[in-house]
């Protein structure tokens, strides 16, 4: 078999994501976790091994090197995945003959917490968008975004996705595709609408894109994420903040008025239960406190 069967089965398996509709993000970063593990095994002016040549052990050897450039356990993690996921494809297409990476412990990860704003703390960084005279070239089109992004709990990636044909004006819903396409609808309250319509009323496109950048064209992930860091140094004075951070709050901030949680499950577009309870964590004694206030035994 040929020495350059490991890039070719990476991007075989790349492919196959794509097929299955994984998002730009997930195929830039399976992409890039995928490229340092082969880079790691074909040096400059080494052959590449051919996947089935590479044991746990190299893989565990491997794990160490990331380690030995400070790469946090979260990072390690998401880097084993992929490579676990590239196997498990070599394997069902017949290129191996086993998946050594499922050899490897998965390194154990901090158990931290999201930092979330109050909601007081939100409102007003988002509200002080319109009238903070940073020159900012689109400013309704920043306030539309961030209000998406906390009123309605929405990935960037899902926000920056959206068109036009998307949103029901009159209901004041979305259709939101989440991660692997998959669909949900998602109500937005009144000052989103507000903040929508005003960034419309500017915005000469009736159809396409919702968000667009500078050249007209689609504002990417990364277009989002630099002005939510942006308005996060300038206005919050945290540059630690970023789009995420407006997810949790949004399940934060309904966690601690009483919403229930498969409802939090729904809005978040989140396939598994146990991934909406971490905000639970964070808000436990406003849980309590709601439980105390409505619970006829309580």
């Amino acid at each position: 078999m040929s020495v350059s069967e490991l890039p070719a089965g990476i991007e075989r398996y790349l492919a196959e994501l794509a097929r299955q509709n994984a998002s730009d993000h997930t195929l830039r970063n399976y992409r890039s976790d995928l490229e340092q593990f082969l880079s790691y095994f074909s040096p400059e002016g080494s052959s590449c091994p051919h996947p089935a040549a590479i044991d746990a052990l190299m893989i565990r050897e491997w794990l160490g090197s990331l380690y030995d450039r400070n790469l946090t356990a979260v990072s390690i993690r998401r880097k084993l995945a992929a490579v676990r996921s590239l196997y498990a494809f070599l394997l069902r297409e017949g290129t191996v003959r086993l998946n050594p990476a499922r050899l490897v412990r998965t390194p154990k990860a901090p158990k931290t917490l999201p930092q979330v704003l109050n909601a007081e703390q939100t409102n007003d960084w988002i509200d002080r968008i319109a009238t903070a005279g940073t020159e900012r070239p689109h400013p309704a089109r920043d306030r539309a975004l961030f209000e998406l992004l906390y009123g309605c709990g929405l990935r960037v990636s899902e926000a920056v996705g959206l068109d036009l044909a998307d949103f029901d004006f009159e209901e004041q819903w979305i259709r939101v595709r989440g991660k692997g396409k998959k669909e949900r609808q998602v109500p937005y309250g009144r000052k989103a609408a507000d903040a929508l319509r005003a960034y419309l009323e500017k915005r000469e496109a009736k159809d396409g894109a919702l968000f667009l950048n500078h050249r007209g064209a689609r504002l990417s992930d990364r277009g989002a994420r630099n002005i939510v860091k942006f308005y996060a140094r300038f206005l919050a004075g945290d540059p630690s903040l970023h789009p995420h951070s407006l997810r949790h709050a949004f399940a934060t901030h309904l966690l601690q008025d009483g919403a229930d949680l498969r409802a939090i499950q729904e809005l978040l577009g989140h396939a598994r239960l146990s991934t909406t309870q971490k905000y639970t964590q964070v808000s436990l004694q406003d849980l309590m406190a709601v439980y105390d206030r409505s619970h006829p035994k309580a």
